[in-house]
């Protein structure tokens, strides 16, 4: 079992910026990738920036120039940060995770999320 745990976020005022962790634990043999995704309140979970484990980042349109997401995979560690945050930012940020378990067994988990909420 692998667990995913998110650290970081609050309230943070419009134009401010936040810095999420996402931290894995548990037995596997190595993650492949780790993304984050926003779900606002009301709306449906959306893909928010990826990493995988040779550092090729990907990003949506909305945090492209805004966010940057970076690894330590020595301590199983991925961090998020946020910049220029706006109000429709809030919401929670949940952790994901493809990992391999072991070297034929791939697979996916979540966080439990970490609230943001961006202040006009």
């Amino acid at each position: 079992q692998v667990q995913l745990v998110e650290s970081g976020g609050g309230l943070v005022q419009a134009g401010g910026s936040a810095s999420l962790s996402c931290a894995a634990s548990g037995e596997f043999y190595a993650i492949k990738a780790i993304s984050w995704y926003h779900q606002a309140p009301g709306k449906r979970r959306e893909f928010v920036a990826l990493i995988n484990r040779s550092g090729a980042t990907q990003y949506a349109a909305v945090g492209r120039s805004r966010f940057a997401i970076s690894e330590d995979f020595a301590r199983n560690i991925v961090s998020l940060e946020m910049t220029s945050l706006k109000p429709e930012g809030s919401g929670i940020y949940y952790c994901h995770s493809d990992v391999l378990v072991t070297l034929s067994d791939s697979r996916e988990y979540w966080g439990q999320g970490t609230q943001v909420t961006v202040s006009s």
